[in-house]
């Protein structure tokens, strides 16, 4: 149950399981371009200096009832492409896929009213047959020319958690930048916390996240663990899933045909390669097939 608990703890949206949610006080409004901007310049030589090798910052915290993880980070995509690829629910579920443990994602519902069911498994070589399908609410909260800004929420998930706030929102810098923002918070009931303590003292006691909290005996840094490595590993995932279908021209360039999704998980692949102390859960090739049977079943080609 501990190592079940990780993986959910692990999925963007895959816990959105109701349509109709009301927001939490936290998160009523969003935040305007002008914030979005002001938070940028406050940010901007923390960007550049990022020991993420990249122009991001990963912040987490420990809510008074859960979890919430922050990216802020410079794209080199203009914000109309950006749009192109968030404003729809599709093209999330094209991005959302490249997470290993997302086997299948279907959209319904009118314009306005989209549902995305996202088919999770705990682990990523388990069949598919066993996989959880999670609905979460979609909806584009601004999608003007100087911002946009895409949430998924909702109010009840699985092992007692609830409250799911997810939020991307973006600002152009110049014609062919954008600064993102991704975020991603979450409440834990009191058994939720306790079975995700037990993981973590346990099976997942050496797993870290991101932030630096000091120097181990041999010099090397140490990164925080527990419940904020945790929720730092999820963020970082799913951020390099949005980042990586916007590099591969997703919602713009891309023909979304077999070769540009395998260009697109090899790239998510190889961003989550260059953080193996964090991230590393399997080999190339492994992620590849399975990939490529879930693409066949979807197609009507492989009864996985």
């Amino acid at each position: 149950m501990s190592g079940y608990l990780e993986r959910w703890a692990g999925y963007l949206a895959a816990c959105f399981c109701g349509a109709l949610v009301a927001v939490s006080a936290f998160d009523a409004r969003a935040a305007t371009a002008a914030e979005m901007r002001a938070t940028y310049e406050q940010m901007r030589e923390q960007l550049a200096a990022s020991p993420l090798r990249r122009p991001m910052r990963l912040i987490s915290q420990e809510t008074s009832g859960g979890l919430k993880g922050d990216v802020h980070a410079v794209v080199d995509q203009p914000l109309s492409a950006l749009t192109a690829a968030f404003g729809s629910p599709s093209n999330w579920c094209a991005a959302l896929l490249l997470h290993l443990n997302n086997r299948d994602c279907k959209v319904a519902g009118a314009p306005g009213q989209e549902v995305i069911t996202l088919s999770v498994v705990r682990k990523f070589d388990l069949p598919v047959d066993g996989a959880f399908e999670l609905p979460f609410a979609y909806r584009v909260v601004d999608r003007s020319a100087d911002h946009l800004e895409v949430a998924l929420t909702a109010a009840k998930g699985p092992l007692g958690t609830s409250n799911y706030r997810i939020v991307l929102e973006a600002i152009a810098l110049d014609p062919k930048r954008s600064f993102l923002h991704f975020s991603y918070r979450y409440d834990e009931s009191a058994a939720a916390r306790s079975g995700t303590k037990a993981y973590l003292a346990t099976t997942g006691r050496n797993k870290v996240g991101f932030t630096v909290v000091g120097k181990l005996p041999n010099g090397e840094r140490d990164f925080i663990r527990g419940s904020r490595g945790l929720v730092e590993r999820n963020a970082m995932r799913y951020f390099l899933a949005v980042d990586a279908y916007l590099a591969a021209g997703g919602g713009t360039g891309a023909k979304g045909g077999e070769a540009d999704a395998v260009a697109m998980q090899k790239r998510w692949f190889a961003a989550t390669e260059k953080y193996p102390r964090q991230l590393h859960e399997t080999d190339l090739n492994s992620y590849l097939a399975e990939k490529r049977s879930d693409a066949q079943r979807r197609a009507g080609g492989a009864p996985r």
